[in-house]
């Protein structure tokens, strides 16, 4: 699309995917001119993947499933991946196939050992330094939000947090769930950025006019889409901003209005 750069080859693009930061400043400010709301991803987005902090979730709901189907839990990881691809969560799987309450599953699967997740106070300064409203969507509880963004010291920042439950276990990515996010929190899609680490997620957003930003990782394979990411020289349509690191990625696309006021000029 024209407001990402020309394809790269070799080395050069595997260099600007990994950086981010390989775009000029122009380049990545493409987009957020009008944003006024600044939507994030929790898992694996507001944290870096590899803290493995998801890998706890995964590991407890294959647990989860295995008690409460009675199965070996090499037949529940299989379910619980199969949903995932199908549905776009284990949890919404659970619910159709086997009509499962999602309220204990969501207890389960969310209670972590967050020891292994730092504070952040450079992403906190960079969200804080966004103009606008802040919110946390995500296909998770908001308990679990509430104890993940706390850990990380970003809690405060956020004016909302979307959860399943709010999206009446809708996931993402379907889009009833982004109409229903939209609806609850009034935002408006084009003045709206959304940040996710899956690419799939980006799709309705982008369709609905939103600012998409994918945070990725060489720590996650949980999905084939995380392969198929790597092979990529330029991102699909849909996604219009990469980055491998949030924090500096928010720092480069603030203070917003000095850099719209700012004459264009190209830089090295």
């Amino acid at each position: 699309m024209s407001d990402l750069p020309k394809p790269l080859n070799g080395h050069a693009a595997s260099e600007a995917l990994k950086l981010g930061s390989a775009q000029t400043p122009e380049v990545v400010l493409k987009g957020f001119q009008r944003t006024e709301v600044w939507v994030f991803d929790l898992d694996n987005t507001l944290y870096p993947a590899d803290c493995q902090l998801f890998a706890q979730v995964d590991q407890r709901m294959g647990e989860f499933i295995a008690r409460y189907l009675g199965v070996p839990f090499e037949y529940a990881r299989h379910l619980q991946k199969s949903y995932y691809r199908q549905f776009g969560t284990t949890l919404t799987g659970m619910m159709r196939v086997h009509r499962m309450d999602p309220r204990p599953f969501l207890d389960y699967v969310h209670e972590l050992d967050l020891s292994g997740l730092a504070e952040h106070p450079r992403l906190a300064a960079a969200i804080e330094r966004l103009p606008g409203r802040k919110l946390i969507f995500t296909n998770g509880s908001r308990a679990h939000a509430e104890r993940v963004a706390g850990k990380l010291g970003v809690l405060s920042l956020f004016d909302g947090i979307f959860d399943i439950v709010d999206a009446a276990y809708v996931p993402k990515p379907a889009a009833a769930c982004y109409e229903a996010f939209l609806k609850a929190h009034g935002v408006d899609a084009p003045t709206a950025a959304m940040f996710e680490d899956m690419p799939h997620n980006l799709e309705a957003p982008h369709a609905l006019g939103m600012t998409t930003v994918l945070v990725r990782s060489d720590s996650n394979d949980d999905h084939p889409v995380h392969r198929t990411m790597r092979t990529w020289t330029v991102p699909p349509a849909h996604v219009h901003h990469m980055t491998y690191d949030l924090a500096e990625f928010l720092e480069r696309i603030g203070p917003i209005p000095a850099l719209v006021d700012a004459p264009s000029t190209q830089r090295s």
